[in-house]
């Protein structure tokens, strides 16, 4: 198994865990992370702390949850990191740690549980009910550590919101704030990922948009669109730059 982004060190009485990749049951690329891989490993672990470094953008909340799970049953103390963002289904194993530890540079975001699907009537209600159970699951796991109310925290899904360090620790998401020696590289870090996220939606809004207009039929006409895509490989600073100052302010 390539431990590039996933990987379980274990020295003395402490052990460290890496998530840098998406929670998921199919482990396709060298960063994805399961339960089943995790909650494995976690068996052969015997160690009085265990450091759990999170750096994704979340993925399937049943692996989620079970990872959560996993770790909060685990007999050593658990202490998790925000190294980046720790986004959707990631914010929830970040609330797995006795500890919770954000960099200056970080970020979570939380939002309810979201779906694709298809149906008559019926089974879309049906659907957006299922959603808000699994929800609840999540709900319930913020809940066991923060110190609002459901009903505040419920909004704050519904806004999918991110929480910068300051906001998550006066919600005691977090425990506590370091500031890394190397917080700016850190802040570089976590831009390179917010850029990342804005050139990847903005090229699916590109070719979203030729494939809807059908326009495509020559080869000039794919030069241009091409050209058009190559120019959005960098989102506009400013985009970047304001959202990350209005976060860190």
């Amino acid at each position: 198994m390539n431990k590039q982004y996933y990987s379980l060190v274990q020295e003395n009485n402490e052990a460290t865990i890496n998530i840098y990749g998406d929670i998921t049951s199919w482990e396709w690329y060298p960063g994805d992370v399961s339960s089943y891989t995790l909650s494995k490993q976690l068996e052969t672990i015997e160690a009085d702390v265990i450091h759990v470094y999170i750096n994704s953008y979340g993925g399937e909340v049943a692996e989620g949850l079970a990872i959560y799970n996993s770790l909060k049953r685990h007999k050593a103390k658990i202490v998790t990191h925000a190294d980046g963002f720790a986004c959707s289904i990631a914010s929830v194993i970040f609330m797995a740690g006795d500890e919770r530890i954000m960099s200056t540079a970080s970020l979570l975001m939380i939002h309810n549980a979201w779906t694709y699907t298809a149906g008559n009537a019926n089974e879309l209600r049906k659907q957006a009910d299922d959603l808000d159970v699994i929800t609840q699951a999540s709900v319930n796991a913020y809940m066991a550590e923060i110190n609002i109310s459901e009903e505040e925290l419920k909004q704050l899904l519904d806004d999918e919101t991110w929480l910068s360090p300051q906001l998550a620790l006066d919600k005691n998401f977090c425990t506590s704030i370091v500031n890394e020696k190397d917080s700016n590289k850190a802040s570089q870090s976590v831009k390179k990922s917010l850029s990342k996220m804005i050139l990847e939606t903005q090229n699916k809004e590109i070719v979203q948009d030729n494939n809807h207009n059908n326009d495509l039929d020559n080869e000039e006409d794919i030069n241009e669109s091409q050209q058009n895509i190559n120019r959005n490989e960098e989102p506009q600073p400013n985009i970047v730059d304001s959202f990350f100052d209005k976060i860190f302010k």
